[in-house]
Parts: C-alpha cells; structure tokens; sequence
C-alpha cells in the first residue's frame, strides 16, 4: 500500500516483524528438510545424489534467479515482489506436499526457490528504504536473528511434525505463515521501487543461471559419474564459459543486473565474501549434522531436531549482540571474530565419535551459530550500507545470492567429499556382501541400516558398527574445507576491509548514485 515517508518511518517497526515473519519461512525451509530426509530416503527410495537435489534444487533455483528478482522488485515494486514471491512459496509448498517420487519433489522444490527468490531480496530492500542509517544496523541485526530462528527451529518443528504425520506436513507448515504474512503486509508494507525504473537486464539473469546451475551440478554428481567423466567435465566447462560472459555482459550493459563496480568497495565485496563463507559452513554441517545424529546416535527426527535447535539461539544472540560490537570494534573486527570461532568450533565437530555425549555437540552448536551471527548482521550491513539505497534490491539480492550460492556449495562440496570417504571407508565392511549389496551399503549409512537389520544379529551388528564409525570419520574429512575457507576468509577480512564501521569512501559509482534518505524526515536522517 501506498504511504507517505512519515508514515513508512511511522510503522517501521510493525513492516519489520511482517518482512521478519515473510523470513522465516526461507530460514525454515533450509533445514526442516534435512529432519525429514531419512524419512524421504525410506518412503520415495531416494539415492543419496536425490537427498542432495531435494535440497539443492530449492537452494539453486533461489540463487540462480535472486539478481534478476531483486531487480524486478525494484523496477516493478518491491512489495508486489513479495506477494507474488509468498502466494508462489505457498503454492509449491502444497504441491510438495502430496509429491509421490523423488523426482516430482524435486521439481516442487524447484518451483519453492522461484518463490523465495522474490520473498528474500524484497525483506531486506523493504527494510533499507524504510529505517534511516542510524537504525538501519539494528534493524537488519533483528534481520538477520529471525532467519538465524527460522534455520534453528526447523529441524525442531520438522521433528515434531514427522512424529505425527506423514513428511508432507513439512512443507504445509509453509501455509498459514505465508497467509499470515499476506495479511499483515497489505497494512504494513509499504511500496517502494526505483524511481529510474531501468530495463531489465536479461542476458545477465541466463547467464548467471546457467552457470551456477553448471557448477552445482558437477559437484554433486561428480562422486556418482567421476570427477573427470565427460558429463561432470562439461558441467565445469559450462561454468567456466557462462560465468565468463556473465562478467563480459555486466561490463557492457547499460543496465547491469549486477553493477560489477560495487565490489571495487572493500566493505561490499568483503561482506559479500565473509557471509559466503559463513553460510558454505553452515549449510554443509547441517546437512550431516541431522543425518548423524539420527543415523550414528540414534535419535528420532523429532529428537535429532531438538538437539539441533540451539542453532536458533546462538544465532539470536550473536545476530543481536554484533551491532554493538561493531559500534565499539568496528565492522572488520567483528567479522573477523565470526570466521575465527567458526574455524575453531568447526574443528571441535571434526571430533565427534559415535558416542559423543550430546552436552559437547549441543555446545558446539551454539558456539557455531554465535559465531555465524557475528559474521551475518555486519557483513550484511556492510553490503546494504555500500550500495544506493534506490539500488537496494539489487544490493539485497547480491547479499542473499552470496548465503545461497555458498550453501548449495556448502552441501555440494561437504556432501561429496563425506560421499567419497564413506564408500571409501566402507571397502572392508562389505567386501564379503553381494555386489548390489554391498553397492547399497556403501551408497548410504541408512541402507546399510536397513541391510544390517535383514543380516544375522552378529553380522548386522558389525555392518552398522562399521557404517556408523565410516560415517564419523567421513564427516571429519569433509568438514575440513569449510574450516580451511574460515581461516582463509578471516585473514581476509582481517587484512582488507575498512577498520571502521562506514570508513571507506564510496566508490565511483556509489558518488554518482548517491544513497537517499527514507523512512525519517531528511532533516533527521543519518549520513550513510
């Protein structure tokens, strides 16, 4: 709905908690799958290169389409983005629901990502137009704590739901907060566009689709066909060639989907960076986190989601907490103590053996997700605060490509290298089995769950013992990358982004473009 600025500054805090409560069915639906995915496993006969698209496709599709979004939400209108982006995630999410393969999930995940991907870059670019610089920090750490909500409590409400129903109530759960944010945002949300309305740029959007499309692909399926088989190798060379001319088309353009001169500012391009490493770590852990707990511990869904819940509250705490620090500390520190406890906590997962008492996992896991926190609010203010506010959509969806980008990686990567070193680890275990059996055993750690318990008490017992200790020392070996990327990312950090909160002078273009006020009186509003 239409408003004046004195009325968008008015309501900010009521468009806040609507934009927050359009969030958290993102945050939710990142991880409530992981919950259900040995339930999937079990009901759709899923391989484990499913699993990973069951997630994937939803992550890839939302950051395939997240640039071209953006700018339709600021060329068009970013609340109309967000309608259209919440009546299409609900709609998916009931078509998920009464999937019957693993492929027709897919594809209903797929069509999820187009929905999110209109949702997402619109909360954080609402948010910018409406809170003056000043608030603005407080604002998107308020931001970014409810999706660090969203992403602890869905394994929680994912755990419970499958306790009760059939998996399909995961994706139903979607329904009433999107009718709920519906609701409330036809009073709350105000519209805000940009007032040049730039032509799309649609050469970009291709481009960049069919290159993280590319590389996502080869990772994951690299494991199943081989690393250097021609599919895989083609897979590359279409990210090597389409990245390419996404950059050559972004220079050329008039009107590009991503203006490439923003990241010529230290605080954009270093924000950018540590949130993709953050969110590659996080994303990755999780996707084995859930299935160890289950698999290896023994717990139930509902179980394994409690136990995985303080995500949420690590997160609050580190999300809430940054924006004073970095008054005090400044932008680069801050982020630099993120990625550092990440590495370090990280390390401390590399660690656990079947039997872990849980008091040290739970530990671990709010001591990551503080840090996570830490790493979110600055590194996404730092992203907002470097681009024009007129060009806040684009800014946001920058922002929100670099989170999912890096966690379809996340779980491509740490999901491929743990494949590889579980049937690696498992050559001895089922030398003796048949071959499609033995194949099945070394594919996943739940069949050969399942093969354990249809073998002899004595057998069953040493191929699930063997299953489960394979799994541990493979989650080890594949949590080693995202600790190297957080060491990397905070020497990074540490060496090239400004030492203060707003100390680096714009670039080029921001000079040209220069941030306008919203929300607040121009005569009350901070300096960006």
């Amino acid at each position: 709905m239409r408003v004046t600025q004195e009325q968008k500054y008015r309501r900010r805090w009521g468009t806040l908690a609507v934009l927050s409560l359009s969030l958290v069915i993102i945050g939710l639906d990142n991880t409530i799958l992981n919950v259900a995915l040995p339930t999937l496993q079990r009901d759709l006969s899923a391989t484990a290169s499913e699993l990973q698209w069951m997630v994937d496709s939803y992550v890839l599709v939302f950051a395939g389409l997240l640039l071209t979004m953006g700018a339709v939400g600021d060329r068009f209108g970013r609340a109309k983005a967000l309608v259209a982006g919440l009546v299409i995630f609900g709609g998916a999410s009931v078509a998920a629901a009464f999937t019957s393969s693993a492929t027709q999930l897919i594809a209903a995940r797929a069509v999820m990502g187009i929905g999110g991907a209109l949702i997402m870059p619109a909360t954080l670019s609402i948010i910018t137009d409406v809170f003056p610089r000043e608030e603005r920090g407080r604002a998107i750490g308020i931001w970014a704590a409810v999706a660090g909500l969203g992403i602890g409590i869905g394994p929680v409400v994912g755990g419970a739901l499958l306790e009760s129903f059939w998996w399909g109530s995961v994706f139903l759960v979607n329904v009433p907060v999107v009718l709920g944010a519906l609701v409330l945002g036809f009073f709350l949300v105000p519209a805000s566009r940009d007032p040049e309305s730039t032509p799309l740029d649609i050469k970009g959007a291709i481009t960049s689709m069919v290159a993280v499309s590319a590389l996502v692909y080869g990772i994951i399926e690299g494991p199943t066909h081989g690393w250097m088989s021609g599919q895989v190798l083609t897979a590359f060379g279409l990210t090597a060639v389409f990245g390419g001319l996404f950059i050559a088309v972004e220079r050329r353009h008039d009107h590009p989907m991503l203006n490439l001169n923003y990241f010529k500012n230290r605080r954009f391009s270093g924000g950018a960076t540590a949130i993709s490493i953050a969110f590659f770590s996080l994303f990755g852990v999780i996707f084995l986190l859930t299935q160890y707990l289950q698999f290896v511990q023994g717990y139930s869904a509902l179980e394994a989601g409690l136990r995985t819940a303080p995500i949420a509250v690590g997160m609050v705490l580190g999300a809430a907490s940054a924006p004073r620090l970095v008054e005090r500390f400044g932008t680069a520190r801050v982020v630099t103590f993120g990625l550092v406890v990440l590495a370090a906590v990280l390390g401390v997962f590399t660690t656990f053996a079947i039997d872990t008492e849980y008091w040290v996992i739970g530990t671990a896991i709010v001591a990551l997700s503080y840090g996570m926190g830490n790493v979110m609010a600055p590194s996404t203010d730092a992203v907002m605060g470097a681009v024009p506010v007129a060009k806040a959509g684009v800014a946001s969806a920058t922002n929100d490509v670099t989170r999912q980008v890096a966690g379809a990686i996340g779980v491509a990567v740490v999901g491929s290298a743990f494949n590889s070193a579980y049937t690696a680890n498992m050559e001895s275990a089922v030398a003796q089995l048949p071959p499609e059996v033995a194949a099945a055993a070394s594919n996943s750690i739940g069949a050969a769950g399942r093969i354990a318990a249809e073998l002899p008490a004595e057998a069953g017992a040493n191929l699930l013992g063997a299953a489960q200790q394979a799994f541990v020392d493979a989650m080890g070996v594949a949590i080693f990358f995202p600790i190297v990327l957080a060491i990397v990312g905070a020497a990074l950090v540490a060496r090239f982004m400004p030492a203060e909160h707003g100390a680096e002078v714009s670039t080029e273009e921001t000079r040209e473009e220069q941030p306008l006020t919203s929300g607040r009186p121009a005569t009350a509003a901070g300096k960006a």
